[in-house]
């Protein structure tokens, strides 16, 4: 029986496994109380899937808030990140225990890869048992291109339920949303609003938009993700903005509005390029997993 997570909308992943549409991530909450904090306030408005990652070096602070919230642990989707130091068979292994230990938990409801580089493929395979285990409810992959998925794709056994990549009005991957469509692998835009940037959010026609239902650019932007299809996980450490960024699900954008944000596509990343070899060797080159 799928869970309805607390009446939320959901997603249904590639194999069968129900995600809320709507998550909070924790990237770039390197002060863990603010952390810990954070998660607890996000699950008090109502937000049930939180996205936290092994480099982010804060899953013990979603840890502890998965401790304290009071909500029980099946009603929660907890989804953490392989770093590429921990890429391979064995070495993936290991990096997920320490990654259950940190978390307090004994099974992960999502498990992602998150960069297309090393050996992502021993990797999978080392996923691919976890998830078979039951120890992962479902499997998946961040910032690959079609390039990496289809070379993964050719050595899997299970096929990844999502690819959480870099989306967002400004660039919006419209030739990876087809792939991953195409091949039942949901969108999961990370930065969803941009990281803030000046630009998108004081766009006049996003403003008149936003005047129209009384909200703000940025639940705009947000509802645009949920129609879209995508699974989103906007970030704040801001209680107000934690609220705000849950508070979507009473409005609907139309068709012309739906266009209007796609038409800010440029087409140009505001963050890493998976296929920059040079971003490549710094990741193969950085802090390993700890």
């Amino acid at each position: 029986m799928q869970k309805n997570y607390a009446g939320q909308p959901v997603i249904t992943l590639n194999n069968g496994v129900a995600i809320p549409a709507l998550g909070f991530g924790v990237w770039q909450m390197e002060n863990l109380q603010q952390c810990e904090d954070a998660v607890i306030k996000a699950i008090e408005v109502g937000y049930r899937m939180i996205d936290t990652a092994s480099i982010y070096q804060n899953e013990t602070a979603v840890g502890t808030a998965i401790q304290k919230c009071g909500v029980s642990r099946d009603e929660l989707f907890i989804t953490s990140k392989l770093w590429v130091q921990s890429h391979g068979y064995e070495e993936t292994k290991a990096a997920f225990q320490r990654t259950l230990d940190r978390l307090q938990l004994d099974y992960l409801d999502m498990y992602l890869i998150h960069w297309p580089f090393g050996d992502f493929l021993g990797a999978w395979k080392a996923l691919e048992e976890l998830y078979k285990e039951g120890k992962i409810k479902a499997i998946g992959v961040c910032n690959f291109t079609i390039e990496k998925l289809e070379e993964l794709e050719a050595n899997a056994t299970v096929l990844p339920v999502i690819n959480q990549i870099e989306l967002h009005p400004l660039f919006q991957q419209k030739e990876l949303q087809v792939y991953n469509r195409e091949n039942n692998i949901v969108t999961q835009p990370w930065s969803p609003l941009g990281n803030g940037n000046a630009g998108l959010l004081e766009n006049e026609s996003l403003k008149i938009i936003a005047e129209r239902y009384n909200k703000t650019v940025a639940q705009v932007i947000l509802r645009w993700h949920l129609q879209e299809g995508f699974c989103v996980i906007p970030k704040s450490v801001t209680p107000s903005r934690i609220d705000e960024n849950f508070n979507v699900f009473s409005f609907e954008l139309t068709e012309d509005e739906m266009n209007i944000v796609r038409s800010l596509d440029t087409g140009k990343r505001l963050f890493f390029d998976p296929k920059d070899p040079e971003w490549e060797q710094k990741m193969l080159n950085s802090k390993a997993d700890i």
